[in-house]
């Protein structure tokens, strides 16, 4: 999709371009926010077990566990 300077457009353009955004956004399915938190708690919930931010990386998955001590002579 080629890149469009907005700033180039004439005002029609630009009004031609919100209508057809316009009509895209309101074909979308709307949902209750507190439906879509529900879901996205369940969501967590059920994948906490594997979720590394809570349960940490094992020692030796870790990528950037120190390969060995420093030693100053």
């Amino acid at each position: 999709m080629p890149v469009i300077n907005v700033e180039d457009l004439t005002d029609k353009d630009k009004a031609v371009m919100e209508v057809n955004q316009l009509k895209l956004e309101v074909k979308l399915e709307r949902w209750l926010t507190s439906k879509c938190c529900e879901e996205i708690k369940e969501y967590i919930q059920a994948l906490v077990e594997e979720d590394t931010l809570v349960k940490g990386i094992s020692e030796e998955k870790n990528p950037f566990k120190e390969k060995g001590g420093c030693v100053i002579c």
